[in-house]
Order: C-alpha cells, then sequence, then structure tokens
C-alpha cells in the first residue's frame, strides 16, 4: 500500500507540474467528439450528463494492447478480476457494481451469455475492433435489462474511407510462446464500403493457478470480420456485419473439474435506415448472437455445454423537432435461447433446464435538448415486458451547462434494473441447490453530480456518484436477499504539451453489501491510473502505470475470506516509424515483476514483452 500511495503521490506531484506549464501555451481547438451509445444517436459528449470513455482503433494501436481487457484496464470507472493470462475468465466491475450489471453490444446486438449473464472479454478479437464506447451509470431506460453499472458497445472495424484498398498486416510473437498474426482489407467502390479481416492469437501460456499441477494453460482464438454496406441515391443505406471467434483455453480450477474447453462466439446483423422525411430519420436492425462453450475433462472425455443463441431486433426513430430539440422513439425484441448438457450437475430425470427460451420487448422515448444555447436536458423513459417477471418501467434524467468560462457542471439521476439469468432462474441442478423460479429483477437507482471544464489544451472532468442496489440475487438455491450501496468519486485530467499526451484518472469506491456490511468481493476501493506519450520524429514513446488498492475475496481451496493486495504495474511502450508502410512496435509489461492477484490463487503475467511489424498501404 506505501507504493500506491508513493506512486499516487509521486504521479500527481509530476502531472500537476506538467499542467501547470500547459496552462501557458495557446489555446488548441478540438471539436466535440461524439458517442452513440449514450442516446442511441450521435450526440457530442460535451452535451451530456453521462459519463463516457472512447477509444479508437489509433488509440488501440497507440497503446499496444493485445486484448480487450488490456484495453479497458485502467479505464475511469472500471476495474478487473482476471484468473490468469490471455483467454482465462475476466470479471469487469462497471461503477462497482456486479459483473453481469453491465450490458455489452456489439455493432448494436446485445451479446453474452444468457445462462451466467456475462460477455466474455477475453475472448473477443481485439485486432477486429474499431471502436470502444463506455457509458457509465444506469442505462435501462434506453437499453433494458442489465444496464445498471452501464453499457459497452464495440464497433466492429468498417471500411469505405478510400477508393483505393486498404490493406494492414501485423505479425508478432513475445513471452509464454505467444504468436499473433492479422490482417484486413477495406474500402469503398463507388456508393459501397467494405471489410475484411481475419486474427490468430496463439499462446502456450503459464500454470495460472498456484499450487496445482505446473502444468502450461494454453490459449488458441482465430478471429474474423466482415461488415458490407451500399449508399442508396436518396441516402438510404443497408449493412451488414459479422464477428466470429473460435478457438481452445486451457485452464485450472479451485474445485476441479475441467481441463480447457472449445469455444464460439459470434455476432450477425443487417441494418437498413431512411430519412422518412427531411427531419426523420429511421434505422431497423435485425441481429444474432451466439455464445457457445464445451467443456472437456483431463482424460479429454466430454463434460459439460452450455449455448446460449439471443436474437435481436430493434426500430429506432430519430426526429429533429427544431433546431435545438431532438426526440428518439424506439422498439426492441430480443428472444434468449439455451442449449445445456452437464454430466456431472444435472441429475438423471432432471438434465435440462425447466425453461430454454424467453423473450423481453420494450419501447423507449427520449427527448435530447438544448435551452437558452447553453443548458443541455436529455430525459428517456422505457416500459419492457419480459416473460420471466412481467412489466418494469425505468426512466433517466440528465442536465449540463457548458458556461462560456469553459466550466460544465451537471446531474443525473436514474433507476435500473437486471433481469434474472436462466441460471439464476431455472438451474437443474438438485444435489446441492437450484435456480428460483420466483426471483424478481435486481433494482437500482442512481444520483451523479459532477463538473467538467476544458481551459486551452487541459481537458478535466470530477464525478461523484451514489448508486442503491435492492433485491440482490445471492445463495444457491438463489434468493433476492442482498442490498448494496455503492459510492464513488471519479477524476480525471488529460492534456497535450511539446508533443506530450498524458492521460490521469482517479477512482475512489465503497461497494458495501449493506446485509453483510463487508465490502463487495473482488473490487478494489481505489485505483489511480497513469499513462503518458509522445512522439518524436520517427519513434513513439509511452509509459503506463496502474495502482490499485486491497480487494476482499473468496479462497476455495480454504473456503475463507481473504484480503488480496494492492500493487503497481509500470508497462512501457514504444514504436518505430520505419517509413510510411512499415511499423516496429514493442512493449514491456509488468516492468519490476509485480506479484499480484486480482483473484484469489489465479497467477497474473509476471514480466512480459510482445513485439510486432505493422505493414498498411
Amino acid at each position: 500500500m506505501q507504493k500506491i500511495l508513493f506512486s499516487s503521490l509521486l504521479l500527481t506531484h509530476v502531472s500537476t507540474a506538467v499542467f501547470a506549464q500547459a496552462l501557458q501555451e495557446n489555446d488548441v481547438q478540438n471539436l466535440p467528439e461524439s458517442v452513440v451509445t449514450a442516446t442511441r444517436s450521435d450526440v457530442a459528449k460535451n452535451e451530456l450528463a453521462s459519463g463516457a470513455t472512447v477509444y479508437t482503433r489509433k488509440d488501440i494501436e497507440r497503446l499496444q494492447v493485445r486484448t480487450l481487457p488490456d484495453l479497458l484496464k485502467g479505464s475511469l470507472g472500471v476495474d478487473l478480476a482476471q484468473s490468469g493470462g490471455y483467454g482465462q475468465v475476466t470479471d469487469l466491475f462497471l461503477r462497482g457494481t456486479n459483473s453481469n450489471h453491465v450490458l455489452v453490444l456489439i455493432d448494436g446486438i446485445k451479446v453474452g451469455s444468457a445462462t451466467l449473464g456475462t460477455t466474455p472479454f477475453e475472448l473477443l478479437p481485439i485486432d477486429q475492433i474499431e471502436r470502444v464506447e463506455i457509458i457509465r451509470g444506469p442505462q435501462s431506460s434506453l437499453y433494458g435489462s442489465e444496464a445498471i453499472g452501464g453499457v459497452i458497445q464495440i464497433f466492429t472495424r468498417k471500411g469505405g474511407y478510400s477508393d483505393k484498398p486498404k490493406i494492414t498486416v501485423d505479425a508478432g510473437g513475445g513471452s509464454y510462446d505467444t504468436a499473433q498474426t492479422s490482417g484486413t482489407i477495406s474500402g469503398k467502390l463507388g456508393s459501397n464500403w467494405y471489410n475484411l479481416g481475419v486474427s490468430h492469437l496463439d499462446s502456450q501460456g503459464y500454470s495460472v493457478l498456484k499450487n496445482s499441477n505446473p502444468d502450461r494453460d494454453g490459449y488458441e482464438n482465430t478471429g474474423i470480420n466482415a461488415r458490407a454496406g451500399h449508399r442508396f441515391a436518396n441516402d438510404a443505406e443497408i449493412e451488414a456485419s459479422f464477428l466470429r471467434s473460435q478457438g481452445s483455453n486451457e485452464y485450472d480450477t479451485n474445485y476441479g473439474g475441467g481441463d480447457h474447453n472449445e469455444f464460439v462466439n459470434q455476432v450477425a446483423s443487417l441494418t437498413g435506415s431512411l430519412f422518412m422525411t427531411d427531419a426523420w430519420h429511421s434505422t431497423l436492425r435485425l441481429g444474432q448472437s451466439v455464445d457457445q462453450l464445451d467443456t472437456f475433462l483431463p482424460d479429454g472425455s466430454f463434460e459439460n455445454r452450455y449455448n446460449t443463441s439471443r436474437w435481436n431486433a430493434s426500430w429506432i426513430n430519430n426526429v429533429q423537432l427544431n433546431e435545438a430539440h431532438k426526440l428518439i422513439m424506439g422498439a426492441d425484441y430480443r428472444l434468449d435461447e439455451i442449449d445445456a448438457t452437464d454430466l456431472l450437475l444435472f441429475q438423471p430425470g432432471n438434465d435440462s433446464y425447466a425453461k430454454t427460451s424467453r423473450y423481453d420487448a420494450g419501447i423507449f422515448t427520449e427527448l435530447h435538448s438544448r435551452l437558452f444555447e447553453r443548458h443541455f436536458i436529455n430525459a428517456s423513459i422505457r416500459g419492457d415486458k419480459n416473460e420471466a417477471f412481467g412489466d418494469y418501467l425505468t426512466g433517466n434524467i440528465g442536465w449540463r451547462y457548458n458556461s462560456s468560462f469553459g466550466i460544465s457542471p451537471f446531474a443525473s439521476f436514474g433507476n435500473a434494473f437486471k433481469a434474472p439469468t436462466f441460471n439464476e432462474l431455472y438451474f437443474p441442478f438438485d444435489g446441492y441447490g437450484q435456480g428460483n423460479p420466483l426471483l424478481k429483477p435486481e433494482e437500482s437507482r442512481s444520483v451523479e453530480v459532477g463538473v467538467a471544464g476544458t481551459h486551452r489544451n487541459i481537458n478535466w472532468e470530477l464525478r461523484a456518484y451514489h448508486t442503491d442496489i435492492e433485491q440482490l440475487i445471492a445463495g444457491w438455491p438463489t434468493v433476492n436477499i442482498d442490498k448494496a450501496r455503492i459510492e464513488g468519486i471519479e477524476a480525471q485530467i488529460n492534456t497535450d504539451y511539446f508533443g506530450w499526451h498524458q492521460t490521469l484518472s482517479l477512482n475512489l469506491l465503497e461497494p458495501l453489501n449493506l446485509s453483510t456490511g463487508q465490502q463487495l468481493q473482488r473490487r478494489s476501493n481505489k485505483s489511480l491510473a497513469f499513462d503518458l506519450s509522445r512522439s518524436v520524429q520517427q519513434v513513439d514513446f509511452g509509459v503506463n502505470v496502474l495502482a490499485q488498492g486491497d480487494r476482499p475475496d473468496f479462497d476455495y481451496t480454504s473456503f475463507s475470506k481473504v484480503n488480496l493486495h494492492g500493487y503497481v504495474t509500470v508497462n512501457l511502450r514504444s514504436a518505430w516509424h520505419i517509413n510510411k508502410n512499415w511499423l516496429l512496435s514493442g512493449k514491456l509489461n509488468n516492468l519490476f515483476n509485480e506479484d499480484y492477484q486480482t483473484a484469489s490463487g489465479y497467477i497474473t503475467p509476471d514480466r512480459n514483452f510482445f513485439v510486432t511489424i505493422h505493414y498498411n498501404n
């Protein structure tokens, strides 16, 4: 902990000095960044009360991250608990809420496991990702179930930027006998655009579980992304997209069972949009996401299969009422289906879930308004009808004021809910426990206040939030017994001066289970992230520091509660632009070989490196 405090003070001191010098620089005019996920329409970030973090393809390449969890790690409001390295299970906690309290979309299609209620971030191929938007805070009034902590939307790579085909090729390797290759081709032909990408990552890994057999837990993932569209003469558009990752993963567990699994994650969508009138734009999207997992025992025999299909349909209408007011109206329909077999857990005569499908239908509306030139209001309301528990109503309202002095206060209030998963409702295992079909949705209410500012080439924001969650699902058999209160502060400042780009982020969190009075498991109550980058002629270099505090967990070997100590990691990266087509880059992770855990008993990567050669035309 002393190292965390020292690093925090040092980074704060250095950054403060840098920012003070930056105040003396000339103004830098930046166009406001837009986000889609916060309102289901294209709106500038500086018109929203919601907290939003956006990563572009340029950020992914600059940071030299090899996995999606590596990109999300250290983001404002995000905490990760990982059971090892490449391909190992990753729990994501957004603003201290549970790992199944975040809604995840890929190109507008809901993804994740309907049985577990979580998304396998560790299996999604980052080489095929163009953009990631993280929206913090309740969003059920736009998206329905699961968006208690917020929404993460992933956009796959898209062509259409040049008539000349753009080709990229990457090849690299590093620690743990890891090799990675990827390639894309994209472009446009008249009114058509296209992108095709493939990637492959293979790693022999390391033994991820302490006190287990010292076997290496390898990982293999092959990804493919295809996206194509056409724009008609009347500006109507149609687009199809497809993303698939497939591979195998070896792992260790504290409680026996499987040895390795084979997985498939797939998303396909078809989207059409057109202007019904000059002021009315309508979009219809159809799609399906698939999450398939087959697990095998050490002798190679089959253990279980959990397959999920999620069918999605949405209709969104953006109506520009006048220059200052926009109305968004829409409807969603989702159908979840599962196919599960478990030879170890399901009992004879009770070898399937009581129900293997359910639907959810919702309608919503939102008003985005500008008042008196500098005040912005977002108000939304949604009604859902879920086959498992009935009707539910959610709402959200946010206000922001952009003053002429570059200061923007804001506030928001909203409620949200999460429908119980198939496991929580219908899990058929009767030797130890089972699901409870009488469960009610988990419910939350959140309030948030804050202030942001832009001064010359400095951008900063400070947010405080309070979330109450009731009817938390716990125990086995499952019941609605727990209550939680989460209070937190988020702060971030970033600037550019003399070619130096730096971002400093701080998360302070108190996630309490009110039923026990204890901190929610696997969540750190404090974290500090600092990233510094610079380009000098043909060379880029950067450093990333992440400091996190202690976190509670449960040890399944001793069946006791444990406290995982805080840690500080330092990553270094550099890239050499050989010429306009070739780039050689390298990254050294965990520079000081920090020994730490974010999930009890599971070893995180020690000092490791990765080197990549990149070509683009």
